[in-house]
């Protein structure tokens, strides 16, 4: 089964690996500070999502620390000086607060030679005409990735997990984005309290609708628009764990994940970018599946039923 991975795809543009650097804006969300609600989503952590992210500091020196950890993994053949990062802004929701102080963020960090991309997760109610003028014209300088949380088409999942906007709201955001000539990254998880395989692709369908409609592309740069799906991961402290720990509901098994997941990559255009097919969950604070903590096997697996099924 072919399908085009993202680390593929930026190796043919810049002719290496490209690491992420996992980075924080300093924003909030607001479904965490009153204005939506407090608790965030039922499956989000403490963290907001960014548990391997830099602490807070100075961009400067969140960069500085990030390389330190990512450094270790390129492989010494890259000198020091020709390597390239993605400066990922992944913690809450980065379009949310002061534009002018995020502009000056961003702006800072896209100044550095070794930044090729900057990727800012958000959510789809936080990306008003300011934002959306904002990120355009970053684009305009180096190529910028909106990273939008969706999880599922289905509005009755949504409020169980409690999202805190309608599907209609994604929707505008994703064409407002695309017409300002940005690439979109949408965020599936697979695995929801109470969807079943159907629930999850149609949530799939839906993103492979979009991205046909929107074939308008960047107007700059590489191609990139595409998906990550990710596991459903329980995490301790968060909403989610209280009602699997009260009640119990259906966590996936590798097999089941690794059969949706074919399911889905047989679903979506050839030429959307597979960003991720499966997710890393913090293991001090994981609490179901625990298979998923095991990534080695777990990428392995999924690759495996991927071949086989290029066999069938």
């Amino acid at each position: 089964m072919e399908y085009r991975s993202v680390s593929d795809v930026l190796k043919e543009t810049y002719g290496q690996k490209i690491y992420r650097l996992s980075l924080q804006s300093g924003c909030s969300c607001p479904n965490r500070d009153g204005t939506l609600g407090t608790g965030g989503c039922t499956f989000c952590s403490n963290g907001g999502s960014g548990e391997f992210a830099s602490p807070l500091l100075p961009v400067e020196e969140q960069i500085r620390l990030a390389k330190q950890r990512v450094d270790q993994k390129i492989p010494s053949s890259i000198p020091a000086e020709k390597r390239l990062y993605i400066a990922y802004f992944q913690s809450y929701t980065n379009t949310y607060g002061d534009v002018k102080r995020l502009r000056s963020l961003y702006q800072e960090t896209i100044r550095r030679p070794e930044i090729c991309i900057l990727s800012v997760g958000t959510r789809p109610d936080c990306l008003g005409s300011d934002q959306i003028r904002m990120l355009r014209e970053l684009n305009r300088v180096k190529p910028v990735w909106v990273e939008l949380g969706l999880q599922t088409a289905s509005d009755q999942t949504a409020q169980r997990i409690h999202r805190g906007y309608a599907l209609k709201v994604f929707d505008d955001a994703y064409r407002r984005l695309k017409e300002a000539g940005l690439t979109v990254i949408v965020h599936v998880i697979l695995g929801l309290p109470d969807e079943n395989e159907a629930d999850m692709l149609q949530t799939v369908r839906h993103v492979s609708d979009l991205f046909w409609h929107y074939q308008v592309g960047c107007s700059e740069g590489i191609r990139t628009d595409g998906i990550k799906l990710q596991l459903l991961h329980v995490l301790r402290g968060t909403q989610l764990a209280r009602e699997y720990q009260e009640k119990p509901f259906h966590i996936l098994t590798l097999e089941e994940y690794c059969r949706i997941v074919i399911s889905c990559l047989k679903l979506l255009p050839k030429g959307m970018v597979i960003h991720r097919l499966t997710g890393d969950g913090p293991k001090a604070l994981l609490i179901a599946p625990l298979w998923s903590a095991d990534k080695k096997k777990v990428l392995n697996t999924l690759n495996a039923a991927i071949r086989n099924t290029d066999r069938e």
